[in-house]
């Protein structure tokens, strides 16, 4: 089978929708399939184009066997809704000026956000003649609505409409949760189209390993309890949570660790100096190599998101790659993910954005060393059955190989 993926994001590029993208295409070429990958020049979050790379029309590597062309796009930084508007609109539109030359095709997929990356597999599902699977791995407009970033109606009622295009015209959806099927069937989408992919973790790439000292000492952090929020500084993140959660701490072993760019990044940095925390280290963004030894020296995961119904049905890829590194997770999420790590013991809830609630949980796992081990181990035992990347991208392969097999 010969598997077109569009994503907007890929690996150098380190957050989730790269690593989910990169994980499985590798996967489905271990199974024998030819894969392509039509991403962007690697720039995510900060807007420059990665050290190796130029902004170039087309440019084809090999990462690991899958074939991988980098397309030009408009570059921003992640922040600014029309600019990075205008990078996602150049992308789809290169995806599909660039589709023709790539080779044939069995089946496309696209996944969303970002909304015009998901719409570019429409388009060159119909260049190519084949079917084509919608990827959804966060409800759009819907999430931008809920952080505020469009308040215009006329423009919500565009996007609301080329949403419904979207799930009508695919040929197969796959949501990473329940609730998104939920939402897709609520709206009138045929839930037989529908197939849930959850997001899940390498579990040979994210296993336990030793502290890494010589990490901890390059942060400033040897010695000290480590709460990290390992992610995207967004807007729907609240992240000041973390530094008002700091501004209580009593404890001098307690250091909240911030990893990683994004549009609060800045603002969030401010008020640290503002604040004069101490105890809160930010760093940038990492390579992907260097994640396991970053989870190696966290001794609790932070996972927050603003207080909203809609992210009830979201549920964030890092708590599996804390809970495979035996990493316990303090969860300010409400919703479908708040019934995974309770059921899995693998950490504690708490009222999103409650700095106080924050703050009792890092105490608590900080005095009871055996809590946070069991908690760790559990944490990966779970995952281990349940979110194992490897039998989700053979889900997903079924599903594409049945697609196909009807076309035949």
């Amino acid at each position: 089978m010969r598997i077109l993926f569009l994503s907007h994001y890929f690996p150098p590029e380190v957050n989730a929708p790269a690593t989910r993208t990169y994980e499985h295409c590798r996967e489905w070429l271990q199974q024998g399939h030819d894969v392509t990958v039509i991403s962007c020049v690697p720039h995510h979050p900060m807007g420059k184009a990665y050290p190796g790379y130029r902004n170039r029309l087309f440019q084809v590597e090999e990462k690991d066997g899958i074939r991988a062309i980098k397309v030009w796009t408009y570059i921003t930084a992640n922040e600014g809704f029309i600019k990075r508007t205008w990078n996602y609109v150049f992308y789809m539109l290169m995806a599909v000026f660039v589709a023709p030359f790539v080779g044939k095709a069995d089946v496309v997929i696209s996944t969303s956000p970002q909304f015009f990356n998901g719409l570019a597999g429409y388009f060159v599902s119909r260049i190519k003649r084949v079917p084509w699977v919608l990827e959804i791995r966060d409800l759009w407009p819907e999430s931008i609505l809920t952080v505020g970033a469009i308040t215009n109606r006329q423009v919500i009622r565009i996007l609301e409409y080329l949403e419904m295009f979207a799930y009508r015209k695919a040929d197969r959806i796959v949501p990473v949760t329940d609730a998104f099927k939920t939402y897709m069937v609520g709206k009138g989408i045929d839930e037989n189209k529908i197939q849930v992919v959850t997001n899940g973790v390498s579990l040979d790439f994210y296993k336990p390993q030793d502290k890494s000292h010589a990490l901890a000492k390059e942060l400033g952090v040897e010695g000290k309890f480590v709460a990290a929020y390992v992610g995207t500084h967004g807007m729907a993140h609240h992240l000041e949570t973390i530094l008002e959660a700091a501004e209580q701490c009593e404890s001098q072993d307690i250091v909240f660790l911030m990893v990683g760019d994004g549009a609060e990044r800045e603002r969030l940095l401010s008020m640290k100096y503002d604040l004069s925390l101490n105890n809160v280290v930010m760093v940038h963004q990492m390579p992907k190599d260097k994640m396991p030894a970053l989870w190696s020296i966290t001794d609790a995961s932070l996972v927050l998101l603003k207080k909203s119904d809609l992210f009830k049905s979201v549920i964030p890829s890092k708590i599996f790659e804390s809970m495979a590194m035996q990493c316990p997770v303090i969860l300010g999420v409400e919703g479908e993910v708040k019934g995974i790590i309770e059921q899995a013991e693998a950490g504690i809830s708490i009222e999103p954005e409650s700095a106080s609630e924050l703050m009792q949980a890092v105490t608590k796992l900080h005095h009871d060393h055996k809590l946070t081990e069991k908690m760790g181990e559990n944490g990966r035992k779970y995952v281990s059955e349940k979110y194992n990347r490897v039998v989700l991208a053979r889900s997903f392969e079924d599903l594409m190989i049945g697609l196909c097999s009807k076309v035949e």
